[in-house]
């Protein structure tokens, strides 16, 4: 975790507990390698903040992620920026008129995954957690478990994207 180290020595001092919290979630736990850096790079590519997206994808290069675990972290943050809003603004308007009309939203590579179904759906729930759709993490969740995953695991990708999260906007606030 060089370059997430050294990104973490640029965080002011107001920012310390995310400093910590970055290199503990990090660590292997519930999840394999290729499902924390896979999480923390689509959770990365959706904060958009660059120094920090370079950083994450430096090391989970360097930890040996899997090109397939690239691959669907970037999918995962390109279709969930328009599925979280298409989707939060069904559930906000909360008319049913508009959950009756198809989306009409290609999508299909949802299901086209490089790594696994469970996978793509842990990476895209954390997106969604990062972009607050509740209609979406409510079905990317189902679905990661129904794919073997366990709510341990869930719960260890809603942390990572927490504080990736949060590390971008302490890189912006300065």
């Amino acid at each position: 975790m060089e370059q997430i180290n050294a990104l973490r020595e640029t965080l002011p001092e107001t920012a310390r507990d995310i400093k910590l919290n970055l290199s503990a979630v990090l660590q292997p736990g519930a999840l394999n390698a290729d499902q924390v850096w896979g999480t923390a790079l689509a959770c990365a590519y959706a904060a958009r903040n660059a120094k920090l997206t370079q950083a994450v994808l430096a090391d989970a290069t360097a930890a040996g992620i899997s090109a397939g675990a690239l691959e669907d972290a970037k999918a995962s943050a390109i279709l969930m920026s328009q599925n979280n809003i298409f989707y939060r603004f069904r559930h906000a308007i909360g008319k049913d008129s508009y959950a009756e009309k198809p989306a009409r939203l290609r999508m299909l590579r949802l299901n086209q995954v490089a790594t696994s179904k469970a996978d793509m759906d842990l990476f895209s729930f954390a997106v969604s957690a990062i972009n607050f759709c509740q209609a979406c993490m409510n079905s990317h969740e189902e679905e990661a478990l129904k794919h073997g995953l366990s709510e341990d695991q869930v719960h260890d990708a809603v942390r990572i994207a927490s504080v990736i999260h949060a590390a971008a906007v302490a890189l912006e606030v300065g």
